[in-house]
């Protein structure tokens, strides 16, 4: 461990004469290359000071009394440091003054309110919060606590060091040291603020570092599986289960849209019968908007396939799902195996729902969204994109009208 570095310097303040003529004597802590202030209470006239030697250059027994004194101040403060460093403490200039002076120095760190959160958070986990944005959280923690061991050498910060250098310092922590993309180290600086948020409503800073911050997110055009991929997958049959399993839970998001949170936890109470047809009715865990999904045959099949499943009938669910890990894990070679040359992952069956099952076969953007649990319309368009055979059959039409009237 390297050694700190501590010396008190004393200086007087030219500038503070009181009526006597005398000015008060500073004492200046500097501890690891930080600095920190305070009068001693003891006054001098300037005359007297030495400023080389950092005393008072009389042989009155009044200079003898300040000069003695200023050596305990030091002395103290020497034996405060080594008992906040044995406590194991990291401290900076500021806080050995404010142990010796015995100011409260309760000032709340950015740890200290973050984790605070997380514990909240996580304990209304199903009620207010999806369990996937409680994870992010103390994912985000833990990217600003490494970045404060990293940059600053110390375990925490006080809430007063977060301003906007420490908000562009932790952006570019993310880019660079976490090889973060912009739009993950932009979700995660959104986790942060919401931190810095709750210490400006507390009142306990007064200035908010975000304020000359941009969140500019890019444009990510996701994979999704096309018809021909589509049903290439359909077609596959794995020997290994677990494979098996995979491929036929992520089918099913691909005939109904559910997101992977709300396929993991499907229960036969979210299926409903309706004009003699089974449809999915469900509360969405991370928008609590609800979807209502008419079941397609080949999402029937897969749900009367796992219907006596061990782990369904463990665990009162319809489809024995694996962690999102280990099926973005199993997809990734599932995709190899197949032959289909995309990245896959549990999400881009939502996106495939949204392109190639419904609106490339003339589903209305609106219904579309009804069954994705949207708030809105505009939220949809960011999963649909307009397919080139969906453009082709429509442009058709208008190759037929103006071929005839070009004959004419």
């Amino acid at each position: 461990m390297r050694r700190s570095t501590f010396n008190v310097l004393y200086f007087i303040n030219r500038t503070k004469v009181i009526k006597d003529g005398r000015v008060p004597i500073l004492a200046r802590i500097t501890l690891n290359k930080q600095r920190a202030e305070f009068t001693t209470g003891r006054h001098v006239e300037p005359d007297f000071w030495n400023m080389k030697q950092c005393k008072v250059a009389s042989i009155s027994k009044g200079a003898r009394e300040i000069n003695s004194y200023l050596d305990l101040i030091k002395s103290n403060l020497l034996l405060k440091k080594r008992e906040l460093e044995e406590q194991g403490r990291q401290i900076t200039a500021m806080d050995l003054k404010n142990a010796y002076l015995g100011i409260d120095s309760s000032e709340k760190t950015i740890l200290q309110i973050f984790k605070e959160h997380n514990e909240k958070v996580e304990g209304l986990i199903n009620k207010d919060f999806a369990p996937g944005t409680v994870e992010r959280y103390k994912t985000c923690y833990k990217h600003v606590q490494d970045f404060i061991k990293t940059k600053y050498k110390r375990n925490d910060v006080n809430l007063s060091d977060v301003n906007a250098m420490f908000v562009s310092d932790f952006d570019y922590y993310l880019k660079t040291t976490r090889n973060c993309c912009n739009n993950t180290a932009v979700k995660y600086n959104k986790n942060f603020k919401k931190i810095v948020r709750i210490a400006l409503a507390n009142g306990w800073i007064k200035k908010d570092p975000y304020t000359s911050f941009k969140f500019r997110l890019d444009d990510v055009d996701l994979a999704y599986l096309d018809e021909l991929e589509l049903n290439a997958l359909m077609k596959k049959e794995f020997v290994i289960e677990r494979m098996q399993q995979v491929k036929d839970v992520y089918l099913f998001c691909c005939f109904t849209g559910l997101a992977f949170v709300d396929v993991s936890s499907l229960k036969a109470d979210d299926i409903v019968t309706k004009d003699f047809k089974l449809w999915i009715k469900k509360q969405r865990q991370k928008t609590k908007n609800w979807c209502h999904i008419p079941l397609l045959e080949p999402a029937i099949k897969i749900l009367e396939k796992y219907k006596n499943h061990p782990i369904c009938k463990t665990k009162g669910l319809l489809l024995p799902v694996l962690s999102n890990q280990k099926m973005n894990a199993y997809l990734k070679e599932i995709a190899d195996i197949t032959g289909i040359n995309k990245s896959l992952s549990t999400h881009t069956a939502r996106h495939t729902f949204a392109t190639t099952v419904t609106l490339s076969n003339h589903v209305s953007m609106e219904v579309v969204s009804k069954m994705l649990g949207h708030s809105s319309v505009n939220m949809t368009k960011k999963y649909a994109r307009v397919v080139d055979d969906l453009i082709g059959r429509d442009m058709q039409k208008l190759t037929g009208i103006y071929s005839t009237a070009a004959a004419n």
